[in-house]
């Protein structure tokens, strides 16, 4: 049987940086921010070239065990075949091990790439096969779900495989991220969980993740109270004593902050009226940046100058 054929040109693939959780949806929301990586991908007659730029160039591979390359390889193999030879291009602008999605993007930019210099690929791997195909990859839905359907995602497992609904989040939304310079592993974060909690945490956290639809879609006033956690932002302090407590110290001025994702960055939610009095808060040790929300998420760009 013969393999797949691909297109000649470069397709350049644009994915946003993701903040999952948002306080109570442990493991089903997230949040696509207005931060991107964009890769550049071209089958090549034969080898594997990969060029880094921004984030992480100094220390991500540039062989088979880059993450993009390996979600590239993973999708190929969906789509029928490897071709001979590939050149990746990177331009990463998301920080690696803050909890804003970083490998959620490489994951979804480079199955969406292969799908797309893949002809034919888009009747082969369907919408929904991406977000099941990017959730075996990462591990779990939260993140890459709002990669590739942008706004506010709500994922989940139905039967063994990924599903996900997307919510316009309102427009008043203005997410402000205070990112340290210093890591932490996924890994590490989640470690600290405990394998069960008391059932007034469980249902305490229930009752606050469906307040938290209304308020990040229709009804912002109501994020303070809609964002508290129980399950997860607390057991997590031993490896980021920081990044909690900046959470409180945000939360007793009456700003609506979580940990994003596993951590370390905190996420606060405000307003254009209130976002550089908020941004200023952290102080020394955190880069405070104002995002905008991402409402398209991942997404096929056209080559500047038209290449």
């Amino acid at each position: 049987m013969a393999g797949p054929a691909f297109r000649a040109a470069a397709v350049r693939v644009r994915v946003p940086a993701t903040s999952a959780n948002l306080g109570p949806g442990f493991d089903a929301f997230g949040l696509a921010l207005g931060l991107y990586d964009d890769i550049v991908v071209r089958v090549a007659d034969a080898g594997l070239h990969v060029d880094i730029a921004g984030e992480g160039a100094e220390t991500l591979a540039r062989d088979e065990k880059h993450l993009v390359v390996r979600s590239l390889r993973t999708a190929f193999d969906l789509l029928g075949g490897q071709p001979r030879g590939l050149e990746v291009v990177c331009a990463n602008r998301i920080p690696h091990g803050r909890g804003l999605g970083s490998s959620s993007a490489a994951i979804c930019a480079g199955i969406i790439a292969a799908r797309a210099v893949t002809i034919g690929g888009p009747s082969v791997l369907d919408d929904t096969a991406l977000l099941e195909l990017a959730t075996e990859i990462e591990g779990h839905p939260d993140n890459v779900a709002a990669c590739l359907l942008g706004g506010l995602t709500v994922a989940w497992s139905e039967g063994g495989a990924a599903r996900a609904i997307r919510l316009d989040p309102a427009d008043s939304l203005v997410p402000v991220v205070f990112v340290p310079a210093t890591p932490v592993l996924t890994e590490t974060a989640r470690g600290l969980l405990p394998r069960t909690v008391p059932h007034v945490d469980a249902a305490a956290n229930a009752g606050r993740a469906a307040l938290l639809v209304e308020a990040l879609t229709r009804r912002p006033e109501l994020l303070l109270p809609a964002t508290e956690d129980r399950l997860h932002q607390d057991y997590r302090a031993p490896a980021m004593p920081e990044t909690l407590a900046l959470v409180h110290r945000l939360r007793g001025e009456g700003v609506a902050a979580v940990v994003s994702g596993a951590g370390p960055t905190v996420l606060a939610f405000t307003d254009e009226g209130a976002a550089d009095k908020v941004s200023r808060i952290a102080g020394e040790g955190w880069a405070a940046n104002r995002l905008d929300l991402d409402v398209s998420g991942a997404c096929v760009l056209p080559l500047a100058g038209g290449q």
